[in-house]
């Protein structure tokens, strides 16, 4: 029997959308992956397109069917997590505020969420060392200025959970690690000390879920804004594999970190000498790493969702 070839399985994902272009509501912003359009003045919708951005900067080829598969597991968490925080979904359908031959644009793609006012950073917990806290802690043997044991291994898991908190970049900037302190000049004592706790309140919840599910959470980053009332409330994408490091238990188990995430698209980057800049936004990548991305990220999905998505029907 002919094995397909890597254009042939990327045919079968179906069409890539790489932007989307409501008429029937405002556009605010595209982000890296989402455009963000207004509905009314206290809602928006959110779709996710399945534009693929890596060291903060957004590739040329987008992966088909990412979109879907980052919606359909954020939303799969919001749920999970509703009795820990309280989220931005408005509960309305996305489907319902869009012109009937705009639906297949937003179908499975998108969250209907409340405006809040976003706070400019980013809460990032960490079960593990890696990453930037890892090139941090070779140096100093600290993360993010936090003092950490001697003799760490990127595959050692912390006696308890930590929070490093960055700033927000714009698109095409890199986020920066601050202190908790800076924090706290950034967002008032209470307020960070409340994202902090919060953060790592939803970061245990999911890691021992996950858990049962063959997978470890590194780490990741969550978003958070205020409501009207001044609620802390859980935004954005939440435990994705473009937020989080996702590992196989079973072959962490055995000392090897196999990365369900972006870190291979990463590695992938860094071997042909890209590591951040403007050239990188013109990159076309290679099929294999295209449908690389898509794999892990469907397999991130089936394992911890209980299904596969992102597929053609």
């Amino acid at each position: 029997m002919t094995q397909p070839t890597l254009a042939t399985s990327l045919h079968a994902l179906g069409p890539a959308v790489q932007t989307t272009t409501l008429r029937s509501l405002p556009l605010i912003a595209r982000g890296k992956v989402r455009d963000l359009y207004a509905v009314g003045s206290d809602r928006m919708l959110m779709v996710a397109s399945d534009r693929l951005s890596a060291f903060d900067v957004v590739m040329k080829a987008p992966v088909p069917g990412k979109g879907r598969l980052l919606t359909e597991m954020a939303l799969f968490w919001f749920d999970l997590l509703k009795g820990v925080v309280t989220n931005h979904l408005s509960g309305d359908a996305p489907e319902s505020v869009v012109a009937p031959d705009e639906v297949a644009q937003v179908q499975g793609r998108s969250m209907l969420v409340k405006r809040l006012t976003p706070l400019p950073c980013e809460a990032v917990v960490r079960g593990y060392v890696v990453g930037s806290g890892w090139k941090e802690y070779t140096k100093s043997g600290t993360v993010c200025g936090i003092a950490m044991p001697a003799g760490l291994q990127m595959t050692t898991p912390l006696a308890a959970p930590i929070f490093t908190p960055a700033t927000k970049a714009a698109v095409g900037d890199h986020d920066e690690n601050i202190s908790f302190a800076q924090l706290e000049s950034l967002l008032g004592a209470v307020r960070a000390t409340e994202v902090r706790d919060t953060a790592i309140r939803i970061y245990t919840v999911a890691r021992e879920y996950a858990a049962t599910r063959g997978i470890v959470i590194a780490d990741t980053k969550f978003e958070f804004g205020l409501d009207d009332a001044g609620t802390l409330t859980l935004m954005d994408e939440v435990l994705t594999p473009d937020s989080s490091r996702f590992w196989l238990a079973d072959e962490l188990a055995q000392g090897r970190i196999v990365a369900l995430d972006k870190q291979p698209l990463r590695d992938w980057l860094a071997s042909t000498g890209v590591t951040g800049g403007a050239e990188q936004a013109a990159l076309d990548l290679p099929d294999e790493v295209i449908l690389g991305v898509h794999e892990r990220y469907a397999r991130a999905h089936r394992q911890l969702c209980g299904s596969a998505a992102g597929t053609a029907a």
